[in-house]
């Protein structure tokens, strides 16, 4: 991860939204998205990993992102990474497809998700939510099932 003024503004704002959240294996959910900014090798890709589920998981908008200061550019990547509810979940990855900077995000947090070893004992319903992970993968990458 490199550190520049807007990483470290996401870094900031991420750790605040949050702070009192926890991921399914139940540890701090900001090792997730932390976890996933630490293999983006730019600015605007760093900056989507910290905040990607901001706008999803918690009360700050898009607009709220924009007026911190943070590039268009990461906002419309940001964007298209938000599920919005009543979306099919495949027709939400094919959105995600159209732009390169969410697609290297979004490859990261499903790599991520689909990682059952952080999971004490995964259930069936993890072992689905993994595969279709693997399928989403499969689609941003054009590779036949």
């Amino acid at each position: 991860m490199i550190y520049t003024p807007q990483t470290k503004k996401a870094v900031n704002l991420m750790f605040e939204a949050h702070k009192e959240q926890r991921d399914k294996s139940g540890l701090p959910y900001v090792f997730h998205p932390f976890h996933l900014a630490e293999q983006m090798e730019d600015e605007t890709t760093t900056v989507v990993a910290l905040l990607h589920d901001v706008v999803e998981d918690t009360d700050y908008t898009l607009d709220d992102l924009r007026r911190m200061g943070f590039s268009e550019e990461a906002c419309k990547a940001i964007d298209l990474m938000t599920h919005r509810e009543g979306v099919p979940y495949m027709d939400y990855v094919r959105r995600i497809k159209t732009n390169p900077v969410a697609v290297k995000v979004k490859l990261a947090d499903l790599r991520h998700n689909s990682d059952m070893s952080r999971m004490e004992e995964p259930t069936e319903r993890d072992l689905q939510r993994a595969e279709k992970y693997r399928e989403a993968m499969r689609l941003l990458l054009d590779e036949e099932p």
